[in-house]
Parts: C-alpha cells; structure tokens; sequence
C-alpha cells in the first residue's frame, strides 16, 4: 500500500463503491480494481470490477481511501494519473486528463530533400501534426544539432500524461522510419506549464 494517490474519489462514489463491495462474498479483503481496456471514441475505456486484494500481483498499486481498497495494474498507472471518479445519475464517471496518445500516420513520406532540419519539418507537417491536430496538439522544430533533433510539443500535448508516449513510440518512430541518420530527438517542451491540456482542448 502507497500514500501516493493515483485516482481520486468523491464522497458519493466511495460510498456507492462501498456499498457494491460490501455485497462481495466471503471476509477477504477486497480491492476495486481500475483498468484501462482499450480506446473508444479517443478516450480510454474502463473497466471496474472487485477482486480480493491477495490475488492481485504485487507489482500493481495499491491505495486506501478510508477503508476502500483501490487496485491499479502498473501499466495504467500513468494513464490514469490524475483521474477521478464520481456519482452522476447516469452511475460511475471517469474524468481523466490523460488520452490515449494519437496514432500517428503510417502511410509513406515520399522524398525528402534539403537539411536535415528541413526534412523534420517536411515530416512533421505532412503526417505529424495532421495526426495530432485532432488532439488539439502540435510538433514544432526548435532545431538540430549535429543529428540531434529538438522538438516542442504544442497545445493538447503540452503537460499530457501521455506526451512521452507520443513522442517516443509516435513522432520518433515516424521521423527514424523517414530519416534514418536522425540521433536523438529531444523533447524541449515546458510541460509543466500546462494544465490538464488534452482535456480542456477535448472539452472544447
């Protein structure tokens, strides 16, 4: 079990969520495990069910608010970070500030030409930032250095909790399929001025 609060709850759903647990057969502990499932209208799905807090593998995190019991698997902890949930009259809500990251396009750059600082920036505007435009993001060029390449993310990535993966396993992947010389590609934006970025510009 960890102080540190991944998912916050509202008085209304932890007494709701109480309630619902306290049905469970048996007198082990049991834990509300959160998941993230996969994506539907370019938000993550959930999935929410109680299991006994011993059959979970120990790597996942744990949290107590009061005497409720929350299960995380540790791959989801990043998605779900700063995420709440609440009662509506419809039931449980999520509102979570992070989003999936966008997919990135695969179709082929075509021939580059010029620099190398001209080439990132061909790629960028051909199927980068279309891709997350959608996301009210953006990737911007601040420049190169030998073969090192420095990008700012804009707009809906700024501050996203999944800006990392954004970066690395969609605009990286994209530029190193297009420009193999490339080095690294640094990630020179401020995330921490931003504030819940993807979901004010989803909410929008």
């Amino acid at each position: 079990m960890t102080d540190e609060s991944i998912l916050s709850l509202s008085e209304a759903a932890r007494g709701k969520i109480i309630e619902i647990r306290d049905l469970e057969p048996g007198d082990e502990e049991y834990a509300l495990l959160v998941e993230v499932t996969g994506i539907r209208e370019a938000q993550f799905a959930y999935e929410l069910s109680f299991v006994p807090v011993s059959d979970r593998p120990t790597t996942d995190h744990f949290e107590r608010h009061g005497d409720l019991v929350i299960a995380i698997p540790l791959d989801d902890v990043e998605k779900l970070r700063g995420a709440s949930l609440d009662l509506t009259a419809q039931g449980l809500a999520m509102d979570n500030p992070n989003g999936p990251s966008p997919a990135i396009g695969n179709g082929p750059v075509g021939e580059l030409t010029g620099p190398l600082a001209d080439q990132v920036a061909q790629v960028l505007a051909s199927h980068v930032n279309p891709a997350i435009a959608g996301h009210g993001g953006a990737a911007e060029l601040v420049g190169v250095e030998g073969a090192d390449v420095y990008l700012r993310l804009m707009g809906g990535c700024q501050g996203c909790g999944m800006a990392a993966v954004t970066l690395g396993q969609g605009i990286e992947r994209i530029l190193r399929d297009a420009i193999p010389e490339i080095g690294q590609v640094i990630d020179v934006t401020d995330h921490a001025s931003g504030s819940n970025p993807y979901y004010e510009a989803a909410k929008k």
